[in-house]
């Protein structure tokens, strides 16, 4: 029998190297969330935050990348999914113990607990949405996405570097349940890569985003701060616009 041929009588298909760069990003980022959670242990709560920050960074290239290169996958979709979980889901909540709950054990692990539900619960919404034809999140979400939840949830970390004010707890407990609730709510939240720009504006929209890229390198706490109340602020005026169209 010929050495090439499987058990099966068939020959083993070939795949382009190449084709498996997205499923590699997405254990990346597994990768940089799960290290984000060792440096929390040791303190390094900053870095902590960058790794985070970095894992979401990644799960907005992936899929671009799966769509590009056209190796899209059930499996792929899958190991997306289950790594949004562990970088947005798990992670942000132990970052947040470690660095301020554990003073109120109880309360603080049911929030954290509280708020990874929810995630997984968004998550799931999104991934049956995702099977169906949505015309309407064309140029928004329902709820939170989970990588702009996990950055949202970071929030009291972003005030004490910024304002240089802690947050109690018991707020900051509050808070987690608060973006948690957001995330499964069903309110329409922003969606950028869904926006379209006119052709002649696109050189504008480019310098825009090379400046929040080097603000966030240069002054990352202060820019992570301003996203944090401009993406609050879009939540809101998305609510506000539907209740003036509803009335």
């Amino acid at each position: 029998m010929d050495d090439d041929l499987t058990d099966e009588g068939r020959r083993d298909p070939q795949l382009l190297l190449i084709r498996l760069l997205p499923n590699f990003v997405s254990i990346l980022a597994l990768c940089a969330g799960l290290t984000a959670i060792r440096f929390a242990i040791a303190g390094n709560i900053s870095l902590a935050v960058f790794l985070i920050a970095l894992a979401a960074a990644l799960d907005g290239v992936d899929g671009r990348l799966a769509r590009m290169l056209r190796s899209e996958s059930a499996i792929g979709a899958e190991l997306d999914s289950l790594c949004d979980f562990v970088n947005f889901g798990v992670v942000p909540g132990l970052v947040l113990y470690l660095w301020s709950l554990k003073a109120e054990v109880g309360l603080g692990w049911i929030a954290v607990l509280i708020y990874a539900v929810c995630c997984m619960l968004r998550l799931a919404r999104f991934n049956v949405g995702n099977r169906k034809a949505q015309p309407e999140e064309k140029t928004s979400f329902t709820g939170v996405p989970s990588p702009a939840g996990a950055l949202l949830a970071l929030f009291p970390i972003y005030l004490t570097h910024v304002l240089h004010w802690e947050m109690p707890p018991l707020a900051v407990a509050m808070w987690m349940v608060g973006v948690g609730a957001l995330m499964i709510s069903r309110l329409r939240t922003p969606s950028l890569k869904r926006i379209r720009i006119a052709a002649s504006l696109a050189r504008y929209a480019l310098v825009l985003a090379v400046a929040a890229v080097a603000a966030l390198i240069t002054y990352p706490w202060q820019t992570l701060f301003l996203l944090s109340l401009a993406y609050l602020a879009g939540i809101a005026a998305l609510a506000l616009r539907n209740l003036w169209r509803g009335a």
